[in-house]
This record gives C-alpha cells, sequence and structure tokens, in this order.
C-alpha cells in the first residue's frame, strides 16, 4: 500500500467500511501493489474438499479454553479465528500494518514455519507480552506439515482504538 493510500485506508478503517481495491484504485493516480493487502470480504475461507487438505488447529483463548477448529491448506490463521468466532482483532486485515493478531506458536511447530519477514519481526518488537515463539497470526498459512499446530492467544494487544472499545471483524 503506498504512503498516500493509507489516510484513505485508516479512514475506510474508522467507518468499519473497507473499499474495494479498485475503488482505491481509481481514487489515486499513484502505481498500487495490492498483493499483501488482503480485504476481508475478498478472501474466503471454504471447508476443505477432501481429508488430505484438513489441518487441525487448536487455540487457546485468552482465558485458557481451548477451542479445535479445522482449516485446510492455504487458509490464513487469522480469517480461519473469524470464521470460528476465535477473539483475534485483525485491525489491519491483513495487510502487516499492526499486531492485533499476535499469537504464541507452540514451540513444536516453530522450525515448520517460515521464518518471518523484516517487517513482521519489526511489528513484534511492537506487541506487547512478546515471546520468542511470538508470531503474527495474518503471516501464518496452513500447510499439511502444520496439522496438529497449536496457537496461544496473549492476555492483551495494542489496539488502534482506546476506552475499551472492541470492534468486531467486518
Amino acid at each position: 500500500m503506498t504512503f498516500v493510500l493509507r489516510p484513505l485506508y485508516l479512514f475506510c478503517m474508522k467507518q468499519r467500511k473497507c473499499a474495494p481495491v479498485n475503488h482505491l484504485i481509481k481514487l489515486s493516480n499513484h502505481k498500487i501493489h495490492t498483493s499483501r493487502v488482503i480485504f476481508h470480504g475478498e478472501y474466503e475461507i471454504q471447508d476443505p474438499k477432501t481429508e488430505a487438505d484438513i489441518v487441525n488447529v487448536t487455540f487457546t483463548d485468552k482465558t485458557g479454553k481451548k477451542v479445535k477448529v479445522k482449516g485446510k491448506v492455504g487458509d490464513n490463521i487469522l480469517y480461519l479465528a473469524h470464521r470460528y468466532e476465535i477473539d483475534i482483532e485483525g485491525a489491519c486485515e491483513a495487510s502487516l500494518a499492526c499486531t492485533t493478531c499476535h499469537v504464541y506458536v507452540h514451540h513444536d511447530y516453530m522450525d515448520k514455519l517460515p521464518a518471518p519477514t523484516e517487517t513482521e519481526e519489526d511489528l513484534l518488537d511492537l506487541a506487547p507480552f512478546l515471546k520468542e515463539n511470538s508470531r503474527l497470526g495474518c503471516q501464518i498459512i496452513l500447510k499439511k506439515e502444520l496439522d496438529g499446530i497449536e496457537l496461544e492467544l496473549p492476555k492483551a494487544t495494542r489496539n488502534f482504538y482506546v476506552d475499551g472499545h472492541t470492534p468486531t471483524p467486518h
């Protein structure tokens, strides 16, 4: 996302509306690279078609309650959590601009994930309650080798909002 579009994108987020990518393109004369921006609604989680596509995921919420869900190869952890109403915010909608999808990955699965990008590492440095097994859920894409992955939510995340406001996924 270019620097010019950031104010427009933040306006859309505050209004709890996300403009479609082609709408943003019409509003700017600058070239836009949208490959890393995933707007909720354009990314759809679907049920696995075959048993070979299923990836079992266990989320542990802030209260310690474990929730087991079935994802599929290629699913994004953030949107999978939204589908099953797991309390992960994802304020920037997977555009790699916040830390509200911060999760702790069980140590058995850390080596099975690709190394975090420099941008992800920089953002994680801003996350409260950082641990060595911290990752951003929006950057974890399920693959069969991650079957059985366990993810724990931190006690709190840093949010764009104040005064206890909790936004809902779009």
